[in-house]
């Protein structure tokens, strides 16, 4: 299984997938030409719009994007794709519409099989066991918050470590902490912007300038830098 699980698409003043575009190009390599875009996570602008918005980047890197929703048989799409991309934005309607189409099993049993999986923000989230330590609104019902189950643990993308400026409400240590009180059998992963996590076989890393914060029930959360030791979480 090879997965690359990215926090955020964009770093403030950089164009759009500008700086994890090198991560992607050297997870996918050089025999992989097409990747399958899923792009149900775009709310408030079109599909079509979105798979541009993406191509723009990929060409530069050299890979076409061919978005799902072209299909009249999505399950005949993900089952040729030669690499899974699966965008940002929200994560409930992302979950939604795979769930609607009938695109879970499917798309998990590629994955398992060693197709390459790039997700970033709620496409990260879709790899999880559920969706539920998304920081998304609106909240779209889905039939179910169970999500792909790639990996044993939770990421919550765009991890803050404080509050903005003149916001007195819970962290978002403390939100995940009360996840954890209701969820006490799973790690979560504060995973910064500017970060990834890519997992082959049984390997796992973190990549990027920052490190990760590591939360589990009745453990005092911690901090792993890139380099540290990850197999507790496979």
């Amino acid at each position: 299984m090879r997965l690359l699980l990215i926090s955020n698409s964009t770093m403030a003043g950089e164009p759009y997938l500008d700086y994890p575009k090198y991560k992607i190009q050297e997870f996918l390599g050089k025999d992989i030409k097409k990747t399958l875009f899923i792009p149900f996570a775009g709310v408030g602008f079109s599909f079509d719009e979105y798979a541009q918005k993406v191509q723009e980047r990929f060409t530069e890197i050299g890979y076409t994007v061919d978005p799902i929703h072209k299909y009249n048989n999505m399950l005949e799409a993900v089952e040729k794709a030669e690499a899974i991309v699966v965008g940002g934005g929200n994560t409930f309607n992302l979950l939604k519409l795979i769930q609607d189409n009938k695109l879970i099993e499917a798309i998990r049993k590629k994955v398992l099989e060693g197709t390459p999986y790039v997700g970033w923000s709620a496409g990260s989230n879709m790899a999880c066991p559920t969706i539920k330590t998304t920081n998304d609104m609106p909240i779209i019902e889905p039939q179910s918050f169970n999500a792909l189950n790639l990996i044993k643990f939770q990421i919550n993308p765009h991890y803050l470590d404080t509050n903005p400026d003149g916001h007195a409400g819970e962290t978002r240590e403390q939100r995940l902490n009360e996840f954890l009180e209701v969820n006490q059998d799973i790690y979560v992963v504060g995973l910064r912007e500017g970060c990834m996590i890519k997992i082959e076989g049984s390997s796992i890393i973190l990549d990027g300038s920052k490190s990760m914060r590591i939360f589990h029930y009745a453990k005092e959360c911690f901090e792993v830098e890139p380099g540290d030791n990850l197999s507790f979480l496979l």
